[in-house]
């Protein structure tokens, strides 16, 4: 991906933690473009872009240059929403463009099978409990919206169950889950009814796990 706008136009340590992701993003300047001016980027370049990042302010001067039909530009600003005029905008987002909301668009963009939030590989115990019955587990990976299991007990497919964890720096949470698909030996579950107190504390940890050391 190449952003034509300003550092400024991202949160802090999102293109770090999107490069981690696998979803790299150039800036222009990186580029040789002048600072203040716009993308330097003709077909003939070897580097051609997957996706363009583009200031809405820019993006007079990036519509004249002769790019792919079917290149995805999204407008950071995005004031104005989706410019019909142009096919090639696929999304429009307010700056400073954060994290999830870039993954979510990359992730349409480019993956056959999407998720919608970053999911970072873990080795935390969890506790999990179900009509008075509790037992371990293990939790290999965590996002906001759910996570992947290995569980010393049996879990049929559809169960809802309470899951207790302690995150580093943030301390005890209580999830409620429902086990959605089997990944032999492991689980992937889905998390309902999410507090928003939460959802928060499980995205600063994600968000502190991916970040640059």
């Amino acid at each position: 991906m190449i952003a034509d706008a300003r550092e400024s136009s991202f949160t802090p340590h999102c293109r770090g933690i999107l490069a981690r992701l696998g979803y790299p993003i150039v800036m222009s300047e990186e580029l040789g473009s002048p600072a203040e001016g716009t993308l330097a980027l003709h077909p003939s370049d070897s580097m051609i872009p997957e996706l363009l990042l583009v200031d809405e302010r820019r993006y007079p001067a990036i519509a004249e240059l002769e790019l792919a039909d079917d290149l995805p530009i999204v407008l950071l600003t995005g004031r104005r929403g989706i410019r019909l005029d142009d096919e090639r905008i696929v999304a429009a987002l307010k700056c400073p463009a954060g994290l999830h909301d870039l993954y979510r668009i990359f992730q349409q963009c480019f993956e056959e099978h999407p998720r919608s939030m970053p999911r970072v590989s873990t080795h935390l115990e969890v506790r999990c409990s179900h009509e008075g019955r509790a037992w371990g587990a293990a939790l290999l990976s965590l996002s906001e919206n759910g996570c992947l299991m290995r569980s010393s007990e049996r879990v049929p497919l559809g169960s809802r169950f309470s899951l207790t964890l302690q995150l580093p720096r943030i301390g005890r949470v209580e999830i409620e889950a429902e086990s959605a698909y089997q990944l032999v030996p492991d689980l992937g579950l889905v998390f309902s009814s999410i507090p928003a107190d939460v959802r928060e504390a499980i995205g600063s940890y994600v968000v502190d796990a991916l970040s640059p050391a």
